[in-house]
């Protein structure tokens, strides 16, 4: 199961190396998406935390 896991990793990375490589403007959507939705997140944890402080 360990030798599994460790070549479902390594093909993991190769299949983002490939999309990285042949489609670098649609990779770079995918990136900025996932870092606007925790900038989004942090966000709104922050103002719940104000929230809940005053």
């Amino acid at each position: 199961m360990a030798k599994l896991k460790k070549w479902g990793g390594y093909a993991l990375i190769g299949f983002v190396a490939f999309y990285l490589l042949t489609q670098p403007e649609s990779a770079a959507g995918v990136i900025q998406s996932g870092l606007d939705l925790l900038v989004g997140g942090a966000e709104s944890m922050s103002r719940f935390v104000n929230t809940l402080l005053s």
